[in-house]
């Protein structure tokens, strides 16, 4: 029996349905962000693309500090920790889009979803986070419909298809990071230091591909329409991100990350629409098995949130 076993069942059930309901509106609108970054990339660079989410992520995240007041509020002795969060969170951009630029979305983020097993795992271990069977079990079958739409052919793009990975493993990190420092911040305070820091590492990575001339690294001038579409990234980014500080801020990160599946089922579909990859058979089993995992997750939870603190027949087996 885990000593923190009644850890989550203590959070009010009010905050619990708001930190769920961030969370499940954050994942279907951040494929967005991706849809936006795969036009880009046809003729823009991933770190030129990762520098202009960032700098518009700051930008648009200013006008919200200014009319709360929270210049205040800003934590410079935090600034490490923010800067850490910048740090993965640009190496995981550069590696999707660099992904994105010779595959599908849906097929880029499925292979990206071993990150809330990832995260699932970290935070258990640093986190101290009560991970109990049914909820690994409800991971690995949404990780499972995640691999029905993958179909991945590495044939045709080789070691790029492990890229996601990376990204995964960085945004678990990230997550993690966020789940710690978003009870004592606010939100558009820390996608602003995020938004800081990520610019200062993107021109960094730039000027290293000026230096060297490696393609991922590179800059050009955008035109009209490239330019909309990094517009297109920063905004979604902005909007994303604050939802997700403020779903990590009211629910456990081990309680929201199977939401994250949903994800793909939000990618699918833009991507239906925007690129007409319209899913095969297999692909829609898997959406199916991907909704219903993240279906029972939300049940559950809901359910053993409900229960009096006092109720601890099923701790050893938290979900």
């Amino acid at each position: 029996m885990n000593a923190n076993g009644g850890s989550s069942l203590r959070l009010p059930q009010s905050e619990l349905t708001f930190g769920l309901a961030m969370m499940f509106i954050s994942v279907i609108f951040s494929p967005i962000i991706d849809i936006f970054s795969k036009l880009a990339a046809v003729t823009v660079p991933p770190a030129e693309v990762t520098a202009a989410r960032f700098i518009l992520q700051a930008f648009f995240a200013l006008p919200i500090m200014a009319m709360r007041g929270q210049w205040g509020v800003w934590s410079w002795r935090r600034s490490g920790v923010h800067a850490i969060r910048a740090g993965v969170l640009t190496l995981s951009m550069v590696s999707f889009v660099t992904t994105l630029q010779v595959m599908e979305v849906a097929d880029a983020i499925a292979i990206f979803f071993v990150e809330p097993i990832i995260l699932t795992v970290l935070s258990s271990i640093f986190l101290k986070e009560t991970i109990g069977w049914r909820r690994y079990t409800a991971c690995a079958v949404g990780f499972f419909g995640a691999m029905l739409i993958i179909q991945p052919s590495f044939q045709e793009v080789g070691f790029v298809a492990l890229l996601p990975v990376v990204a995964a493993f960085c945004i678990a990190v990230y997550v993690m990071i966020t789940r710690v420092v978003s009870h004592s911040e606010d939100a558009s305070s820390m996608q602003f230091q995020t938004g800081i820091w990520g610019i200062a590492f993107s021109l960094i990575l730039l000027a290293i591909g000026r230096a060297t001339g490696v393609a991922i690294l590179g800059s050009v001038v955008p035109d009209l329409t490239a330019t909309l579409y990094l517009l297109g990234v920063g905004v979604s980014a902005a909007i994303t991100g604050i939802l997700t500080v403020y779903a990590y801020r009211a629910a456990p990160a081990s309680m929201l990350a199977p939401l994250q599946y949903f994800e793909i089922v939000s990618a699918t579909i833009f991507g239906w629409l925007v690129f007409d990859n319209f899913p095969d058979a297999i692909k829609w089993l898997g959406i199916l098995i991907i909704i219903g995992s993240g279906l029972y997750i939300l049940w559950r939870e809901r359910r053993f949130a409900s229960k009096p603190v006092s109720d601890t027949s099923e701790t050893a087996f938290t979900p």
